[in-house]
């Protein structure tokens, strides 16, 4: 078996990182904001919005530490890099969604239900939601516009369930969450006090809790794939068998194996079976020149491993995993 081992790539785009810091610098604004609206207003939506961005921002935060942590390099303890710790980093964030930001939210607005009071100053809540509105909606497009370039053709939740970044639509499902949230806030705020009926307010909390638990769920269901080990798209995967194919000390590319480590950051293990005639130095320059092949071609491909397998041990062993799968 040979193997070969780029250098570590970084964990995500260029492009990854300007929507993170654009949704940081409006998610913190808008928390500060919303938190001093909450303390005049008294409003328990307005809170849960504060508490939102609050969590917001500090999911930025880790999503970029989570792609420095990714980008080091490979060293003795993780011989194949780290580039999972972007995964790691996203599934925490889906966590603190649901916990922090979802299970504040409903609290805080079972306790408005149930113990009611009149919004003060409900004028400074209006603002407020319309200047996060926009902020919110800012970044919101920035996301968008960044997501619909990797997207290509394919549809929205289509390319999230086949998307190796979770960076761009972590973000965007955030943003998306707090656009529908101030919506939420804002009918809530405003039947509060059109219909005098101060429980309302603490209704949309809950109402808010809703969305933000089911995106929180969303997501921690795509980081768990990718966490877990998800395989690289069916067109690298024809590349990599089509380049081993063109090469003359290659029988038969019977099969490969792949899984993301990063969204540019994949393992290859591939089975062929070489020419009976080659020696054991021919068949090594063989792989070496399948190697420099991919590289050229496919550089996300930042580990190779080679083995030389029969097409009938192969198909045997690729029938017991169908088998185990079904």
């Amino acid at each position: 078996m040979a193997s070969h081992s780029g250098a570590s790539p970084s964990g995500a785009s260029s492009g990854s990182k300007v929507v993170i810091y654009a949704a940081l610098a409006g998610n913190f604004l808008i928390a500060v904001t919303k938190f001093i609206a909450a303390g005049f207003t008294g409003s328990s939506a307005m809170v849960s919005e504060g508490v939102h961005s609050l969590v917001d921002t500090g999911n930025e935060l880790l999503l970029l530490y989570g792609l420095s942590r990714a980008a080091r390099p490979a060293d003795r303890t993780h011989p194949l890099g780290h580039g999972r710790e972007l995964y790691f980093w996203t599934f925490i964030v889906a966590l603190l969604v649901f916990a922090l930001g979802a299970g504040v939210s409903i609290y805080e607005g079972v306790q408005h239900m149930l113990a009611p009071e009149p919004i003060e100053n409900p004028m400074v809540n209006y603002i407020v939601l319309g200047l996060s509105f926009l902020f919110e909606g800012f970044s919101w497009f920035v996301a968008l516009k960044e997501f619909r370039v990797t997207k290509g053709r394919l549809g929205y939740i289509e390319a999230v369930k086949r998307s190796k970044d979770p960076t761009t639509f972590t973000v965007l499902f955030e943003d998306s969450a707090a656009l529908i949230g101030l919506a939420i806030a804002f009918t809530g705020i405003l039947l509060s006090q059109l219909l005098d009926m101060p429980w309302l307010d603490g209704a949309a909390s809950v109402g808010i809790g809703l969305v933000l638990a089911a995106t929180a769920l969303f997501l921690a269901r795509e980081s768990k794939g990718l966490l877990i080990g998800e395989a690289a798209a069916p067109a690298t995967q024809a590349a990599i068998l089509a380049i081993a194919e063109r090469d003359p000390g290659i029988h038969n590319a019977n099969g490969v194996v792949t899984v993301h480590l990063g969204p540019t950051q994949i393992v290859a293990a591939l089975s062929a079976e070489f020419e009976d005639a080659l020696t054991a130095p021919e068949i090594e320059a063989c792989v070496r020149r399948i190697e420099t092949a991919i590289q050229a071609e496919h550089p996300e491909i930042t580990t190779l491993f080679v083995k030389p397998q029969t097409h009938g041990t192969f198909a045997a062993r690729a029938e017991i995993i169908e088998a185990q799968s079904n």
